[in-house]
Parts: C-alpha cells; structure tokens; sequence
C-alpha cells in the first residue's frame, strides 16, 4: 500500500518540479543575453540599445531570485538619471516576486518529499522505481504537448489566461513604452516558454531513459 502510495506521489510531482527546474534555468542572466543577442529579436522602438538591455535586463532577473528588497528596483535609472520603472511596474515586479518566492519554496517543499519518496522506492522495489520514474515522464511529456499545442495555435489567450490566473486584473497589462515591454517585450515571453518546453522535455525523457535502464538492471 504504501509502496502504491508513493510511486503515485512521484509520478504526480515529476511534471511540476520538471517545469519549476526549467524555469528557474531561463531565470538567468544567460538567458537574456541569448535572446538580446539572438538574429530577429525585435529591437526597442523607443531606442534602448542592446548594451543598456543587457545592463537594465539582468537586474530585474536578479531582483526576483534573489529576493532583492523593492528598492533595489526603485533606485535604478536610466542615463539622464530617469527612473528605470514607474510605480505602476515596481508594484508587478513585487507581485511577480512574491509568485516566485512561492514557487520555489513550493517546488523545494515538493522536491524533498520526492526525493525521499525516490529513496523508498530504491531501497525497496526498483522494478516499481522504475515505472514511477517512467510515468512521470510519459504524463510531462502529455501535459506538455496539450501545453505546446496551446502556445503555438493560441499564444494570446495562453499568455491573457497565465496571466488571469496569477495577477489581478488590470496590474500585468503595460503601454509599450514602459521598460518592463522594452525589456521583455511579447516575443521574450513566447520564446520564454519553448525553452521551458523544451528544457522540461528533454528531463523528461532522461527521466524515461534512466527508467528503463533501472527496469533491465532490476530484471
């Protein structure tokens, strides 16, 4: 029974934590300076230039993981001494830190008890290991694709809904000349989300490959 109970647990919290961990890797500095630099990402109409975006860009990121206090943000300004967001985008970031800093404490939360749930399991039947570990991957790489299939035929109502559900209306929608679009216009955003599908698939499957490969040493 309790052999069911966690292999159940591990397939359950495979597809989240192997998005949460794919967030956080595109929640980096590197990650901006592939897509500023990437051949076709838009450029700022307004005329922020690449140099600045990949000054300006990184410290948002940093603001968020790692729990920067609000006035790491409010202080910063443009050249001409400007400042670099308006109250309207100081109180998102807040929101958006505040989402991340639950998420992540959720995902370590959940990432503990799989981990134990995965220790159990090793010790005592790795044949049920294995199909817990190649479940998990079989229902990310589903949940995924509906996901994908979602993000490529409707992108606006994916990203309207994403951010229906997290924010409250009327606090997530900014005129484009606001940094926050400049920084990380749609195109960031939609790009964003592959990279999370992608790097969510490819755990995925490594987590179907080690099944499998524990299910024949276990055989």
């Amino acid at each position: 029974m309790l052999t069911r109970f966690l292999m159940l647990i591990v397939t359950l919290l495979i597809p989240p934590l192997l998005c949460l961990m794919a967030v956080r890797v595109i929640m980096s500095p590197l990650f901006l300076q592939i897509e500023y630099t990437r051949p076709g990402f838009p450029d700022d109409p307004y005329g922020m230039t690449l140099s600045e975006r990949l000054s300006l860009g990184p410290r948002a990121v940093n603001y968020l993981i790692y729990d920067e206090s609000p006035e790491f943000l409010s202080t910063i300004t443009f050249p001409d001494g400007a400042l670099l967001f308006n109250e309207r985008e100081l109180i998102h970031m807040r929101d958006v830190q505040a989402i991340t800093r639950v998420a992540f404490a959720t995902a370590a939360g959940l990432g503990a008890l799989c981990i134990v749930s995965l220790f159990w399991l090793y010790r005592r039947d790795r044949a049920r290991l294995s199909a817990a570990l190649c479940r998990g991957g079989v229902a990310t790489v589903s949940v995924l694709a509906a996901i994908v299939v979602l993000v490529v035929v409707a992108w606006d109502r994916f990203f309207v809904l994403f951010h229906t559900l997290f924010f409250a209306d009327g606090t997530w929608y900014f005129p484009t000349s606001d940094t926050l679009i400049r920084l990380f216009p749609e195109q960031f955003w939609f790009d964003a989300a592959i990279a999370v599908g992608t790097l969510t698939l490819l755990g995925a499957g490594a987590l179907v490959f080690l099944a499998r490969q524990l299910a024949l040493r276990s055989g």
